[in-house]
């Protein structure tokens, strides 16, 4: 069957089983694209595009679609019009770009059939959460993003780094939104603006805006950090738009795990969990698996991890349990052990309780839902397990690590003396306006 290709967009075959943008883009690695639904026809097709992607580069906008079969995609410039030779580099480029980001080198489905035989857990969910594959993301964009990923959710992280990108990146292009449900032809254009390099958060006065923009204690983390970067030697800009702060960033990926752990630490408000999610997500740490609240419930439930503590129902992640978790999911899935607990991890966010079921009526989180077959062997009934997305009640997870609703990849709280104090200024504010 011919391939439809929308129009203006090129076409790049890649099967929804080696890569899902639905679930890649939303399941909190990256924040800045920008999703539209697009219009359905009347008979509903796979083959047909159901929401377009857009992600703005330094130079480019990215705007991508996607079919069961096929990954569609485009790049928009400031300058459209330009001879033969340059639209063609322009396509090589992007496409290069796409295919390192998302790292469609590595086969997808051959490290699924590989967890599958290592894990049953994994097996029983596999056809649900299909496509689920770790993106290669710039570093320096990545550890700012899960700076601000202390105890957050996805939504408010999304809006910070959008306004961290408006407030501090000139824009780079204003494009119509695809025409959606509801949409007129006329409707405003969508400014686009790129990440801001560390030399734009660097200046002191940053963490009084970022603060005014709603950041937090988190606005002081930025702005030092990017201090940090700017202060090390050769610092200037290099040869095009790359700064030699970022430079220095993207040469971790050659160091050693445990070596470019250590060089992350050393930034502000980067504790051990933000360290192994920027190792994973942008240094190619592919065997790092970061440890929250939800992937230690994880553990605890489906892989009999068991944690001596003086409480029954309460465990303090210290480095030691952080580490023992870590190790024992590593045993379990092997080299890739960083991309197998996306795909566990994405499965017990409440915003996928409904992803992959043909009705999205269905009740129970993603994981136990997928869990829920006759062939998965469970000391429990599945009546009896737990709902809501979460793998324990509230009151069974005190104590573990901070719970913020299911958001993506947190920062371990014992890693952020700060975090404790805005809470309390936070409830007492609370208390105030009740």
């Amino acid at each position: 069957m011919a391939v439809t290709i929308p129009v203006g967009f090129h076409a790049l075959p890649v099967p929804i089983v080696q890569l899902s943008l639905a679930a890649v883009l939303k399941c909190g690695q990256s924040f800045r694209w920008s999703i539209y639904p697009l219009p359905q026809a009347s008979i509903p097709s796979s083959e047909l595009p159901t929401h377009e992607y857009r992600l703005c580069l330094r130079d480019r906008i990215i705007c991508l679609r996607q079919s069961t079969d096929s990954l569609f995609y485009r790049s928009m410039f400031p300058d459209q019009h330009v001879c033969s030779t340059q639209a063609t580099l322009r396509e090589a480029e992007t496409l290069s770009w796409l295919k390192d980001y998302f790292q469609l080198d590595i086969d997808l489905v051959k490290l699924y059939d590989e967890w599958s035989e290592r894990d049953n857990v994994f097996k029983n969910l596999r056809s649900r959460f299909s496509g689920i594959r770790i993106l290669r993301q710039d570093p320096w964009e990545n550890l700012v993003s899960f700076i601000c990923s202390s105890n957050n959710n996805i939504a408010r992280i999304t809006k910070m780094v959008h306004a961290l990108c408006r407030h501090y990146s000139p824009p780079l292009l204003s494009l119509r939104p695809p025409m959606t449900e509801g949409a007129s032809a006329d409707s405003d254009p969508i400014t686009y603006h790129p990440f801001p390099p560390p030399s734009a958060l660097a200046s002191s006065e940053v963490a009084a805006t970022l603060r005014g923009l709603g950041f937090g204690y988190r606005a002081d983390f930025i702005q030092r950090t990017a201090r940090m970067l700017v202060d090390m030697p050769d610092s200037q800009p290099i040869t095009g738009q790359q700064h030699a702060a970022e430079r220095w960033l993207l040469l971790l990926r050659n160091k050693p795990t445990a070596i470019a752990r250590e060089e992350l630490l050393k930034f502000v408000g980067v504790g051990r969990k933000v360290a192994d999610c920027i190792l994973l997500m942008s240094l190619d740490k592919k065997e790092v698996v970061p440890i929250d609240t939800h992937v230690y419930q994880i553990a605890v439930k489906h892989y009999g991890l068991h944690v001596v503590t003086k409480s029954k129902t309460k465990a303090t992640m210290t480095p030691k349990l952080y580490e023992e978790v870590s190790g024992k999911l590593f045993d379990i899935w092997g080299d890739y052990a960083g991309w197998a607990h996306s795909v566990l991890f994405t499965a017990d966010l409440k915003s996928f309780s409904a992803y992959g079921l043909p009705s999205t009526t269905a009740e129970g989180d993603g994981i136990d839902h997928a869990l829920s077959t006759p062939t998965m062997s469970s000391s429990s009934s599945p009546s009896k397990r737990k709902r809501r997305g979460t793998l324990h009640s509230p009151k069974e997870l005190a104590g573990i690590v901070v719970d913020i609703d299911t958001v993506s990849h947190v920062i371990d709280e014992s890693n952020d003396e700060t975090n404790m104090a805005d809470r309390i200024k936070r409830r007492r504010r609370t208390v105030t306006k009740a």
